[in-house]
């Protein structure tokens, strides 16, 4: 684990207040910033440069909520060029027409669009592009899912808690409903399936 002077000098935390030339002490405001830190690296899986460029969107009280989620939602993505073949084209359209429809004010060429087609031209390939006919379920359960991020940060009353809320909704809340999905996961096939596997089928 990277020690505070480390993070201190990568300028992810502010300098602590000097008490001998070697010495110096921290106070709660840091130890809140640390553990900040520490989530968005273990939990959330970003780089040091990730985070501190995250934390630059935090600590600049001039640039909007909605440019610090992007901010944070960027830093997400991992998709990189995308293959030049007939799936990736019919995925970009899918994307791009799933936000049209539903009216999303952004556009494909957002790294999460690119995310989105990139995982889909990935199962046309494997023979399950009839995936996309189940997109817009899966857009009700995000939409839901987002409200409830945003209603979290509303509840914040201080703007520096709001902004720091915002990054944590985004990149912790990830891998949150994440791991809630996989539960559910287990229930849904354990109600569907029973212990004995599909129905109709059986053991010879």
């Amino acid at each position: 684990m990277p020690t505070i002077k480390y993070y201190v000098r990568e300028g992810l935390l502010p300098p602590g207040e000097l008490t001998s030339p070697n010495q110096a002490t921290y106070g709660e405001a840091h130890e809140q910033r640390l553990q900040l830190i520490r989530a968005l690296l273990d939990v959330g899986g970003m780089k040091v440069t990730e985070i501190a460029n995250v934390l630059a969107a935090i600590d600049d009280p001039a640039r909007p909520l909605h440019k610090v989620l992007g901010a944070a939602a960027k830093l997400l993505g991992t998709a990189d060029i995308e293959n030049d073949d007939t799936e990736s084209a019919a995925a970009h359209a899918a994307v791009a027409e799933l936000i049209s429809r539903r009216g999303w004010q952004t556009n494909d060429s957002n790294s999460a669009a690119a995310e989105l087609s990139k995982a889909l031209a990935a199962m046309a390939r494997l023979g399950h592009g009839a995936f996309v006919e189940v997109l817009d379920d899966y857009a009700d359960a995000a939409e839901q899912v987002a409200r409830a991020d945003l209603a979290y940060v509303d509840r914040r009353v201080a703007v520096e808690d709001m902004v720091e809320s915002v990054v944590i909704g985004t990149v912790l809340g990830e891998a949150v409903f994440c791991a809630l999905r996989r539960l559910a996961h287990v229930d849904a096939s354990a109600k569907l399936y029973g212990t004995d596997g599909p129905p109709g089928r059986k053991e010879g």
